[in-house]
């Protein structure tokens, strides 16, 4: 049997958020109509993680694979998570839970990101245009560092007047700090880009922080390049264990 597919959110109070996980769950059926995937989520949203593991260990599950819809190894991965997944083992030893990476960094998500802003008109070789990447933020300094290397990287290849990482909550600097310090370097206008996989309280922030005079581009969602990202990180781990097996 085929294990079936839990891509698991952190959850949000904002229906936006949940809403946008389960469009993005749709392109991933589609892709794979013969995958079974179900969504979850860490907290404050529903169902919860522990609450479709047991469902799915009812129905006579032995193996599952739990893909993180995050996109970084920060606390939530690195803490949260883990923690669910032993608590539900150890109530439901029947079970066996394969955990896949988490999304980022890879190429993919870079691919959404630019294609949301394209969607706001921003695309490379302006280079009166600054970019401010703008990622939830992160006690843990290289989860931080992994938005900080996607932003030099574009800096070095976009043609764009410079782009910069800023964060919502936990690491400086914020986004309207590095709106200023891109325009102090020159940047007639601004544009900010979205690393964050839906709407919420904190992409809220981004674009109260942003401005009125600044494009704001749409959290990733829904896209192909996310939803392909999901399928492989489920095929990797999947062969992974089928090698060690």
């Amino acid at each position: 049997m085929t294990p079936p597919l839990i891509a698991v959110a952190h959850g949000s109070r904002d229906p936006r958020s949940a809403a946008t996980v389960a469009e993005l769950l749709d392109v991933v059926r589609e892709q794979r109509p013969d995958l079974d995937v179900h969504g979850a989520f860490l907290d404050l949203s529903a169902p919860l993680l522990t609450d479709v593991l047991t469902d799915l260990h009812n129905q006579g599950h032995r193996d599952v694979v739990v893909a993180p819809l995050l996109l970084g190894r920060a606390f939530h991965a690195r803490v949260d998570l883990p923690a669910l997944i032993a608590e539900a083992e150890s109530r439901l030893p029947l079970l066996s839970v394969t955990v896949t990476d988490v999304l980022g960094p890879d190429a993919r998500l870079e691919a959404a990101a630019l294609r949301r802003l394209a969607e706001i008109g921003v695309t490379p070789g302006d280079p009166d245009l600054g970019v401010v990447l703008a990622a939830t933020g992160s006690s843990h300094a290289p989860a931080n560092a992994r938005v900080h290397e996607v932003a030099d990287r574009w800096a070095r290849v976009m043609g764009w007047s410079g782009v910069r990482a800023a964060f919502a909550s936990a690491a400086e600097p914020d986004v309207s700090a590095t709106v200023a310090a891109l325009r102090a370097r020159g940047a007639k206008r601004i544009a900010v880009a979205s690393w964050f996989l839906a709407p919420g309280l904190l992409p809220d922030r981004v674009i109260a922080q942003a401005g009125p005079a600044v494009r704001v581009a749409a959290p990733l969602g829904a896209t192909v390049e996310v939803a392909d990202l999901i399928l492989h990180r489920y095929d990797s781990a999947r062969w992974a264990n089928v090698r060690t097996a």
